[in-house]
């Protein structure tokens, strides 16, 4: 059980690390990433209205990304 454990808390840090490569590469600034973080996943419940049904595939974090794009132009380079 302590494995399986593990190995999620391992998979979760790499989803966060992903996320923050994802917002760094859409052109937030690296001092923003924390923020940036925040606001995207503030922003699915936003777009998505808190539904715990929808998946959050390619097309959807791509929604949310450019959401965030327009609402918060000041974390991304200009």
């Amino acid at each position: 059980m302590q494995e399986i454990e593990m190995e999620i808390e391992e998979l979760a840090i790499q989803l966060s690390d992903m996320l923050n490569a994802a917002l760094f590469f859409a052109g937030v600034r690296k001092e923003n990433l924390k923020k940036a973080v925040d606001i995207y996943l503030d922003s699915i419940d936003e777009i998505f209205d808190d539904d715990d049904d929808s998946e959050m595939g390619l097309d959807e974090i791509i929604i949310v990304i450019n959401h965030m794009k327009r609402k918060n132009p000041e974390l991304f380079n200009g």
